[in-house]
């Protein structure tokens, strides 16, 4: 960030009075920018006790599975967001929703929010985004060809938990540095 988008002069970074780490802020309006984590969120369709994942279409990760997920928008729930990207990616509509997982990963300031649900029916298609959407069994999910360490994770747990009939809420770190 080179120009405050309140006043138009040039920013600079500096620790604020009462803050304790840098900031870029305009030293003629005073207006500090905070720059924070972006929010994941998604949703485990299950219908019939197969998990609904999807092919990526796009990149990061174009042709890898995943589940339905995506950023939250400004004035939008949780819960929201992961029905608008669960209907967006692939076709289908998820009920009871119940909180899953919450998975950190700080090294590139990405929270995951993760949702235990149900399919409304057995209706989906691939969406914009997706390659292809489809039904998998627990014992059928594609571990190598995943998308992302935090769905493999999120996938992992559920997994675990469907096994031993025990639900949690679950929360994860994953440290590129480790």
């Amino acid at each position: 960030m080179k120009y405050c988008s309140n006043c138009g002069n040039r920013v600079s970074s500096l620790v604020p009075d009462g803050d304790n780490r840098p900031r870029m802020v305009c030293l003629k309006c005073h207006t500090v920018f905070y720059h924070n984590p972006k929010m994941v969120v998604g949703a485990i369709p299950v219908w019939e006790g197969k998990i609904l994942l999807c092919r990526r279409a796009i990149d990061p990760s174009r042709g890898k599975w995943t589940l339905p997920a995506g950023y939250l928008e400004n004035g939008e729930t949780l819960a929201e967001c992961a029905i608008r990207e669960t209907e967006e990616e692939a076709g289908a509509t998820i009920v009871n929703l119940i909180p899953y997982a919450v998975v950190n990963l700080p090294h590139i300031n990405q929270v995951y929010f993760m949702f235990r649900s149900n399919l409304l029916d057995g209706t989906y298609q691939a969406g914009d985004e997706s390659l292809e959407v489809s039904l998998v069994r627990p014992d059928e999910v594609p571990w190598d060809d995943l998308a992302f360490t935090s769905i493999q994770q999120v996938l992992r747990m559920y997994c675990r938990d469907l096994s031993s009939e025990r639900w949690t809420f679950h929360m994860h770190d994953i440290d590129s540095h480790r």
